[in-house]
């Protein structure tokens, strides 16, 4: 009986063993929580502020018989010899400007804007020197690439067990459920001010934090890899229907448009192009580039007969065996669809709608365009800059809270319990491990260099 009762412990020695680690989390993982939020709210809100910051280029005179989308692309190119050409975006609208994608001789990838109505290029800049450009890379990776994407990842992961633990450390226990807890009382001073406004707003802005993590992680390179293996495991992700058993290609789709693929897809493996099909015979009109090779407006003719209506982005061929991939995206998943068509005979190698998907891949995708503040429009963008501000100020009042507490030239951190049992961390590693791998194994790293310190420290 006693050996048992040793494997559990008191309320209190778990409400400060989660206290010590909410505080040790928050306080690493703020900085980044921080920049994750105000970087998010700024992408909310990325064509309102591209509209605003680039006018000029994204903006034209609303065109009702627009060029051919060959001419655009030959306008680019002529704006900046020596580039390759890599994908086109077709106008959103009306009023809208073609986007055509240009790798350059020299120096970074550029954006060019082309009017669809005259041809005219009307400027570019390198995506990431924009203010939403750089707020889109260092959402995802921090601008360090795959490490950056691995810390946004760990951060995330955090992110969600602090707002767990963070609901644990404000139940009221037997307090009263309104001042304090609900709201904050405006006569309170000094921490406990800060306190009352960190706990309530924490709880109001809780489920909108946790469903903000959850949609984001399937992007995060370890954890959305393992959710989309997982998936496509038990048939509920990519559809198996489409996935090109025995193909040698390891080519994806990722890879191939420039990682600007629907999630579900990006994984999926491409077809090749024949190079010895010809392309007479199919009723399109002949813009070849090379003596073999389709032109744009050929591809684009075999869309639109196809069905795929602008807007819709276009990736080029890569090499001499790749395909143009062409697919919607918009801001209500349900009509994305994703064409792979042959850049010699311009035939249909694939054709992959959303109703193909699994049902967990719908709502992966779902998901996503709620978190980005697409799927109901501005509703959307103004509930999703709910939880960034909410982020924002408890990264700044958690920091506020430990240095106001903190006693005179020490740390301040709570106390450790040596309560828990072997068996009890074990288990809750573990767990983390299951849900968050990322932050389980790092949970594991931090806990055998806390023991280790304290014995060497003994």
């Amino acid at each position: 009986m006693h050996t048992a009762m040793t494997s559990f412990f008191s309320p209190a020695d778990l409400y400060r063993t989660v206290w010590r680690w909410h505080f040790y989390a928050g306080l690493v993982v703020a900085p980044f929580l921080f920049v994750l939020a105000v970087t998010g709210a700024i992408y909310l809100f990325n064509d309102e502020i591209n509209d605003v910051l680039h006018r000029d280029l994204r903006i034209v005179a609303p065109v009702s018989h627009p060029v051919p989308l060959g001419q655009i692309v030959e306008a680019a190119v002529d704006a900046y010899p020596g580039g390759k050409v890599t994908r086109i975006d077709t106008p959103r609208g009306a009023d809208r400007s073609a986007e055509v994608f240009v790798t350059p001789a020299s120096g970074e990838p550029l954006r060019v804007f082309v009017d669809p109505g005259t041809g005219q290029v009307l400027g570019s800049y390198i995506y990431t020197h924009t203010l939403v450009g750089f707020a889109d890379v260092a959402h995802g990776s921090l601008m360090l690439g795959d490490f950056g994407d691995g810390i946004v990842e760990l951060a995330a992961c955090w992110g969600f067990i602090l707002t767990v633990t963070g609901l644990y450390l404000w139940w009221p226990r037997g307090r009263r459920w309104f001042g304090g807890a609900l709201y904050p009382r405006w006569n309170r001073q000094g921490r406990s001010f800060w306190k009352e406004w960190h706990s309530v707003l924490g709880i109001w802005c809780a489920l909108l934090i946790m469903f903000l993590i959850l949609t984001g992680l399937p992007w995060a390179s370890f954890w959305g890899d393992l959710l989309r293996r997982g998936t496509d495991l038990v048939g509920i992700g990519y559809p198996a229907s489409h996935r090109l058993h025995g193909t040698p290609s390891t080519s994806t789709i990722k890879d191939a448009t420039g990682q600007a693929a629907p999630w579900t897809l990006e994984k999926a493996v491409i077809p090749h192009s024949d190079p010895h099909a010809g392309h007479h015979g199919h009723g399109v009109a002949s813009d070849q580039s090379t003596a073999d090779a389709l032109g744009v407006n050929d591809v684009a003719v075999i869309l639109e007969q196809q069905g795929m209506k602008s807007p819709y982005r276009l990736s080029l061929p890569r090499d001499a065996r790749g395909v143009f991939t062409a697919f919607s995206y918009p801001d209500q998943p349900e009509t994305q669809r994703t064409l792979h068509i042959d850049q010699y005979s311009g035939r249909v190698l694939g054709d992959i709608r959303f109703q193909d998907y699994g049902w967990a891949a719908k709502a992966v995708e779902l998901g996503v365009q709620i978190h980005m503040g697409n799927y109901f429009g501005q509703l959307n963008q103004i509930v999703m800059l709910i939880p960034c501000i909410g982020i924002v100020v408890l990264t700044a009042t958690g920091p506020i809270m430990w240095w106001r507490r903190r006693p005179k030239a020490q740390f301040g951190a709570p106390q450790p319990t040596s309560s828990l049992s072997a068996r009890t961390l074990t288990m809750i590693v573990v767990g983390l491990c299951v849900v968050f791998p990322l932050a389980g194994a790092s949970l594991a790293i931090v806990l055998i260099a806390d023991n280790v310190g304290r014995h060497l420290l003994a």
